[in-house]
């Protein structure tokens, strides 16, 4: 079996369509079809079956792509170690969420360095269970989640556990609750929030809040942003869920969170069997988040 052909089989199970494939590697849909009517004659078994108006994975281009992970990972070792021999360096691709990378990234690329290994970072925020896809495109993805969500389970998916990082709740310093050090839940319900979008680990938060309190969370704004939620905070505009590690304005105060479970886990996913450079990358991440903490 051609690799190549293997390797549009894997783009097909990360994509999910004929079309994306094509996009992602630059060809028409009709060649990546041409290339599938190959590969599943090499394999003499029905590699992909109709789903409606689009196609599927049978469960033997299910297993096929697990062999086709184990074939693209040996080679590119094989890749990576003729190219050290070549320039004495390697290359990584990562993507980590921004305030995830601010805590982590530079200590990493230092080592990285060190290691004479070239990093092309880039940030990457999206919900949990969009993460793992994100490896079509990266070597690393560093992704968070709520404490009480489980891990990814593929068998495609290698999930390492980097830290434990807890939310609190931050007020204005001109709040009465500025005055203390922790609050908890029941006194929360009739206050105006701040928040992030729906489907990240601060949210996941706010409606385990709903759930004790029997009091939906009276948002009133959404941002993406830490550094916009807490100017608002320290303006007076509501009360926003933070990371730790990512406040850092003068005109909040953090208190600690009592009668929920409040953290964010962050975790490193790769393909399984990664490279050299890639488990040397990981490792870096795994130090530099042990500085904070489980």
């Amino acid at each position: 079996m051609d690799v190549k052909r293997l390797r549009l089989l894997r783009e097909f199970a990360d994509r999910g369509s004929v079309g994306a494939v094509a996009d992602a590697m630059h060809i028409t849909p009709s060649a990546v079809s041409q290339q599938f009517k190959v590969l599943t004659k090499e394999a003499g078994v029905e590699l992909l079956e109709a789903d409606g108006r689009r196609v599927r994975l049978t469960s033997a281009g299910q297993a096929l792509v697990l062999r086709a992970d184990e074939v693209i990972a040996a080679v590119e070792r094989a890749q990576e170690e003729m190219a050290a021999y070549r320039s004495g360096r390697s290359r990584v691709r990562l993507a980590m969420f921004p305030s995830g990378a601010t805590l982590l990234l530079p200590a990493v690329l230092d080592r990285a360095a060190s290691d004479a290994i070239e990093i092309d970072a880039s940030h990457l925020d999206v919900g949990y269970p969009d993460a793992p896809p994100a490896l079509a495109d990266f070597d690393v993805v560093v992704t968070h989640r709520d404490e009480r969500t489980p891990p990814v389970s593929s068998p495609r998916v290698r999930v390492t556990e980097l830290m434990r990082e807890p939310l609190d709740v931050v007020v204005s310093r001109n709040s009465a609750l500025a005055e203390r050090d922790s609050v908890s839940v029941t006194e929360l319900a009739d206050h105006d929030w701040i928040s992030v979008e729906g489907g990240f680990p601060v949210d996941d938060v706010l409606l385990s809040i709903s759930a004790i309190t029997g009091v939906a969370p009276r948002v009133t704004q959404r941002m993406l942003d830490f550094t916009t939620i807490e100017a608002l905070v320290a303006s007076g505009h509501g009360i926003a869920l933070m990371p730790r590690h990512a406040s850092r304005h003068p005109g909040v105060k953090p208190l600690e969170l009592q009668g929920v479970r409040a953290a964010r886990v962050y975790e490193a996913l790769t393909r399984p069997r990664p490279r050299r450079a890639v488990t040397s990358v990981v490792d870096a991440l795994t130090a530099a988040a042990a500085r904070y903490g489980a």
